[in-house]
This record gives structure tokens, sequence and C-alpha cells, in this order.
């Protein structure tokens, strides 16, 4: 088990090494009647090495005696690797948007005996229990699949002392060869980089997937985050950097930030 005051280096090697062996389990409950999660929620650890900056490199001495809480948790990946590393937790999501509708997320907490409690939430209409804390909540890949990302970022700053957040950003409003426009909307492209800006995707038009919705400029990010109760404590992009749109693969970029809420602020 990880040292309480472990380097971001040594949890990431130590997330590398349980996505190989919950790999391995996935495979063994082969027979599941679903598909698992296809993306690598547990890769977010390497691109924390990146990010974590001076004592945010001891991640866990952020979360210290917790809990934590894992929101959009797909199969559990993060809320069971952190488990395996003495933190008690929380995993969140909601069957209907869920890749498999939470099946895996569910096996999987059986089969590894799990004690990490899983909550089914709406987001868009969530309505957090008085009193409820975290200290630590892993936000990753989920906002831009909310309709109402201001309510679900302004009630986790009521409710978490710090939060890693991960969404899609994008430069420019339509990638340079076109793709992404729709018959009269967006005939010019624009650059959105410094505007405070959100985007609102067509139902096919990110990944074919109408769950997606808001796309932030990288300053719209960075404003929403402000006036929803956040601090930026470390920032970093990740992609396609230069020339990043909405909608296609190769204009895919991400931003990453670790944040502080004011209302909580650092624990005492």
């Amino acid at each position: 088990m990880l040292e309480r005051n472990a380097d971001i280096d040594a949890i990431g090697e130590s997330a590398r090494r349980f996505g190989d062996m919950l790999a391995a389990k996935k495979k063994e409950l082969a027979s599941v009647d679903f598909d698992w999660y296809p993306y690598g929620t547990l890769d977010s650890f390497y691109l924390f090495t990146k990010l974590l900056k001076g004592e945010s490199r001891k991640l866990f001495d952020l979360i210290g005696d917790g809990p934590f809480v894992d929101i959009g948790a797909a199969d559990g990946d993060t809320a069971y690797f952190l488990e395996s590393c003495g933190l008690r937790g929380l995993a969140i999501d909601y069957p209907p948007t869920n890749y498999n509708g939470c099946r895996g997320l569910r096996l999987l907490h059986g089969a590894l005996r799990s004690a990490i409690e899983i909550q089914e939430l709406d987001l868009d209409r969530a309505v957090w229990q008085p009193g409820e804390q975290y200290a630590l909540a892993f936000f990753l890949g989920t906002l831009y699949h909310l309709k109402n990302p201001f309510l679900a970022l302004e009630s986790l700053a009521r409710h978490c002392r710090y939060a890693l957040v991960g969404t899609r950003v994008a430069r420019y409003n339509v990638a340079r060869h076109g793709a992404g426009t729709r018959g009269g909307v967006n005939p010019t492209r624009v650059e959105l980089r410094n505007i405070p800006a959100a985007y609102l995707v067509a139902p096919d038009e990110t990944n074919n997937d109408p769950t997606n919705y808001w796309i932030f400029s990288e300053a719209g990010l960075r404003r929403i985050l402000d006036r929803s109760g956040w601090d930026v404590v470390n920032w970093m992009t990740w992609g396609n950097t230069v020339e990043s749109d909405p909608a296609t693969a190769e204009g895919d970029e991400r931003a990453f930030a670790l944040l502080r809420s004011r209302s909580l602020g650092p624990a005492g």
C-alpha cells in the first residue's frame, strides 16, 4: 500500500499497475452481457503527474481522512484504485447516461468485495444532502455531458474542499477544414480561446453522442469556475492545444485543474 505522503509519480505508477489488474479482472468477467467503459479512466493519473505542482503533488494529503467522491465514475476504476490505497469514498454516476447503465460499476463492486458507496445521481437535478462534505472530488470527463454545468460546479463547491476537474475545451468553433458546420450555423471560423464562452454542440456533432452539451473555451471554463466558487490551484491543457474545436477527434483539447473551494477553504 502506498504511503499517505506519496508523490504523484508513485501514485501514477501504482494506478497503472492497478489498471492492469483491473483489466485482467474484467476479462475474468467476460461472460457479462454489456460492454465495459472503453476509455482508460486511470490514465488521468499520468496527467496528474504533469498537472500537480509543489505540495499538491502529495495528492493523498489533500484527501487526508477523506472521504473522496468520484463523480461520473463509469466502471469505478478510479474509486476502486483509491480504495486499494486505503482511502474511503463514494462513486456517483447516473444509469441513463452511464455507458453500460452502471452494470460495470456494480459488478466490479461485488467482484472486488468493495466497500465503496455507490450513489445513482442525476447531476443536472442533484440536490446534495445538507452537511455532506468531501475532501476531494474527481470530476473528470463529465462537465461537458451536463445540461447545467453551473449548477453542478456551484453545488460541488459547497460540498467538496478540493476538486480535480478535466473537461474538453475548444479554441475555435469549427475545425480548419470546416467539420462541424450545420447549414448556416458557424459559417465563419472564430477563435474562442480568450472569450469567456461555451459552445452548445448539436446532438451528433461531438462523437455522435447526444449526451454532449457545452464545450467551453479556456477563458469560459476559467470564468465559470470562478463564478461558481472555485480558485484554481494548478492548471494545464492537453491534446490539440493549437487548433482545438468542439467536434473532431483531431481537434480534441482537454483542460485539467486542481481547484480549491472558496467556501470551504483549506483543511484546518
